[in-house]
């Protein structure tokens, strides 16, 4: 069994810990306390920005729905009033130095999440240095900067603190990585401003669900129900923090999926698609958009969009009229 694997078994099933996780988990726990002090207490100085920032993230690795909140805010808010821009440090592209993105950007140069934002009509700007990149987005007429993934990053100042929870797998075994899931201690929930829960409902937290019901082909863009594939084995891809909830998605349409699970933001090749036989293929959007320049008759891409209550986006839009009041 691969070490992920068996990391994931120990954070969120009956695994056992590794043994020599523990030192490491302690001294993660450290290094990230004394970064965190170090912006708390000014020795270490945040960027701010002439407009407000909305940061999303999570304090647990791997996928728990942040990307499709990012792009369910941005369309929030712009039916508002706002002009919101996305910020990445575009993870899994080869971009380092700030770029806007233009209407048809390279996932590879790029990244798929920045391009999966982009492709839905949304400002988007890269970069190692993500206050530069925000300023390219500010440049181009953006009035509110989304952080997308940026909860631990403390360079950029914040407005609003938006963290996601996944309801299915919580918070794991609690430890810090790598003997859990956890990027910073549970009690750094508490700090943050909004609170969402993805697939189910939590105390204090906002509702949101994932739905979709429709597969579009890779090659021509026509589209129809899900339903179509029920009853059918499918070679169901995905290359995303969390594979099995892609999976689980197909088997509720009674489809029978042939899971491919491949390592988060995986850089496709036609290789990987070498399956042995011609059965449909059925992938994530995050996935598609990388697949698309090398695509075959019988992919399909099974987008999702975040459903929220009205009220998170009246709560956001609330919060960032008064940061950019003057007396905000």
């Amino acid at each position: 069994m691969a070490l992920a694997q068996k990391l994931e078994q120990a954070w969120y099933g009956d695994g056992r810990t590794p043994g020599w996780t523990y030192p490491l988990s302690w001294l993660y726990a450290g290094v990230t306390g004394l970064r965190r002090t170090l912006y708390r207490r000014g020795w270490r100085r945040s960027v701010r920005l002439p407009v407000p920032v909305i940061v999303i993230g999570n304090i647990t690795a791997g996928g728990t729905g942040k990307t499709p909140l990012a792009i369910a805010v941005a369309q929030g808010l712009r039916e508002r009033g706002f002009n919101p821009g996305v910020v990445s440090r575009g993870y899994g592209g080869r971009q380092r130095e700030p770029l806007l993105l233009d209407d048809k950007p390279s996932p590879q140069q790029v990244g798929d999440e920045p391009s999966l934002i982009r492709s839905q009509g949304i400002p988007v700007a890269v970069g190692r240095d993500r206050p530069a990149a925000a300023r390219l987005l500010i440049a181009a007429g953006c009035d509110v900067v989304i952080a997308d993934d940026g909860l631990q990053h403390y360079r950029l100042a914040r407005d609003v603190e938006v963290c996601v929870i996944d309801a299915v797998r919580g918070f794991g075994n609690g430890r810090l990585l790598p003997a859990g899931p956890l990027r910073e201690p549970l009690m750094r929930l508490a700090t943050a401003d909004i609170r969402v829960c993805n697939g189910g409902e939590r105390m204090g937290a906002y509702p949101m669900k994932l739905t979709g019901g429709e597969a579009c082909s890779l090659t021509d863009d026509t589209c129809q129900p899900l339903t179509a594939f029920t009853g059918q084995r499918v070679h169901a891809v995905a290359a995303i923090g969390h594979p099995a909830r892609f999976f689980d998605s197909l088997r509720a349409y009674g489809i029978l999926p042939v899971e491919h699970a491949f390592p988060d933001h995986h850089a496709f090749v036609p290789a990987d698609f070498n399956l042995g036989d011609d059965l449909p293929v059925l992938m994530t959007d995050k996935d598609a958009i990388k697949c698309r320049r090398f695509a075959q008759p019988g992919w399909w891409r099974v987008p999702v969009r975040a459903e929220l209550p009205a009220e998170l986006f009246d709560a956001l839009a609330s919060r960032i009229r008064y940061s950019a009041s003057p007396a905000g």
